[in-house]
């Protein structure tokens, strides 16, 4: 199934897949935010290390399954693959958009 993604959404699963740290931070505001594991990132130099430490932990891989909008949030159920038990899982990615870029990103379980 392909669906449709605003490009920030597309450019942050793209740059995830790659481990492209660069390519991630230009979808995300300076300022933003994100939630993974119950923790929060803010900025983009702690994006940078959530990124980098999440790929050596994981090696995660992201496919987008479905997209929805909830008020003003983007919502993107994806699969998860990688090294961690489980694998693969469904994950809820909430993305706050301003403009063109990421504002926060909060990652959760279906």
């Amino acid at each position: 199934m392909s669906i449709e993604l605003h490009a920030a959404i597309e450019g942050y699963f793209a740059a995830a897949n790659a481990h492209d740290a660069e390519a991630m931070l230009r979808v995300f505001a300076p300022d933003a935010r994100v939630v993974d594991e119950r923790k929060d990132r803010c900025g983009h130099e702690a994006i940078r290390t959530w990124e980098t430490e999440t790929f050596v932990q994981y090696q995660p891989h992201h496919e987008p399954l479905s997209v929805e909008q909830v008020e003003d949030e983007t919502v993107v159920m994806a699969q998860v693959s990688g090294n961690f038990t489980g694998s693969p899982v469904v994950l809820r990615f909430r993305f706050h958009l301003t403009g063109n870029v990421i504002s926060r990103l909060e990652i959760t379980t279906s």
